[in-house]
């Protein structure tokens, strides 16, 4: 199926994607983390998005379900981009961005929670390819502590 023309300048991110990287934030230790990353298309003007991890142990060999997440990728005129992510902990975002090249810059202007998830109140995200690989970092602002390194990670791709 054709990509659609609009989604041409975040093409490369297609595929699935797989690898690991490392987490931290002041309410937890530091660890190893192993991610899976799906961006796909229908012939419509967006992606969808699905991310799952899970904890690394020593010998990198998965010890129990992390994260997950879902949502679409718009790109918008002059290679503006709009990104919803969805979590079953109960916070939904949106985020603004630009596509510069092979490179993302995305941050929250919208997130919601209910009442049961987390103190969440804001993201950054860059995702980037390098070498052929999907590299990112993620920031965040949550439990009363400022915008600051989260995760970041290096994926491969695993399949088109």
């Amino acid at each position: 199926m054709d990509v659609h023309p609009d989604l041409e300048p975040i093409a490369f991110l297609l595929g699935h994607w797989e690898g690991a990287g490392v987490i931290g934030y002041p309410t937890m230790e530091s660890a190893n983390f192993g991610q899976e990353i799906i961006f796909e298309h229908n012939g419509k003007p967006f992606l969808s998005y699905r991310s799952r991890t899970w904890l690394l142990d020593q010998q990198g060999q998965k010890v129990r379900p992390l994260a997950s997440e879902s949502g679409f990728w718009r790109v918008q005129p002059e290679r503006q981009i709009e990104v919803m992510l969805a979590h079953p902990t109960g916070i939904i975002e949106i985020y603004v961005g630009e596509v510069v090249f092979h490179k993302i810059e995305l941050i929250t202007d919208v997130v919601a929670r209910t009442v049961t998830s987390k103190d969440y109140s804001a993201g950054k995200r860059l995702y980037g390819l390098v070498n052929g690989n999907l590299m990112y970092a993620y920031e965040m602002a949550a439990v009363g502590h400022p915008l600051q390194d989260h995760a970041s990670a290096e994926l491969k791709k695993v399949a088109d």
